[in-house]
């Protein structure tokens, strides 16, 4: 009977999972990777990503020449956000399907730790797009600048720090702003400002450090 068969998956799957099968401790040499989607809204359910941005941190250092940057036809247009992003439904930028987009992102990031701002949005994102494609979830393990933040601070209040206002606090120039390339590089900037931080805490860094936030 045919529910009695194992499910199967898509090449391109199988192979995301097989970066998983080796883990690395040692911190210097994990790869991390910051990224950003703009979206049509904020609805997980009924909003789609515009577009994703992201670039790698490895050894405290950003690495510019590893980055991926993609933008998304539009299957739902909202002319609300065009005043935020700036993406239009039709455009002079090259657009590929949602699909495609995931298999790339996919392979892009492998088993790297995920580094985001309120990451819990943009991951719900990318995990709605995978259930669109009949794909489980995400497997990478997902550090929040946000609340990073707010445990090396001490930060006991319940409000939600912006990137704008974390960025302003660290002295980190913003340019790009409210684009996913822009935003992604600017949390790789507030990640490592973080990890200093942390590194002289505990005098030096290893990842069980994050455990709390990832």
């Amino acid at each position: 009977m045919r529910w009695l068969k194992k499910k199967t998956y898509p090449e391109f799957w199988t192979s995301y999972l097989e970066h998983f099968k080796t883990k690395t401790k040692d911190f210097n040499t994990l790869r991390f990777i910051a990224f950003d989607t703009e979206t049509t809204g904020l609805n997980t359910e009924t909003d789609r990503i515009l577009s994703i941005g992201a670039i790698a941190i490895k050894g405290h250092v950003i690495k510019v020449s590893d980055s991926y940057e993609c933008y998304i036809k539009q299957a739902v247009f909202n002319a609300k956000v065009v005043k935020i992003n700036g993406l239009l439904k039709e455009g002079r930028l090259d657009k590929i399907d949602e699909s495609t987009s995931i298999i790339q992102f996919l392979e892009y990031i492998k088993d790297s730790i995920l580094v985001a701002h309120h990451a819990a949005f943009d991951v719900a994102m990318i995990n709605a797009a995978l259930k669109r494609m009949n794909l489980p979830k995400l497997k990478n393990k997902v550090i929040d600048t946000g609340r990073i933040y707010k445990k090396t601070k001490y930060v006991k209040n319940d409000k939600h720090y912006s990137l704008d206002e974390l960025c302003d606090m660290f002295n980190i120039r913003m340019h790009d702003r409210h684009t996913a390339s822009g935003d992604a590089y600017l949390t790789a900037l507030l990640f490592l400002k973080l990890s200093s931080l942390l590194r002289k805490k505990n005098k030096g860094l290893k990842l069980s450090h994050f455990l709390d936030w990832i």
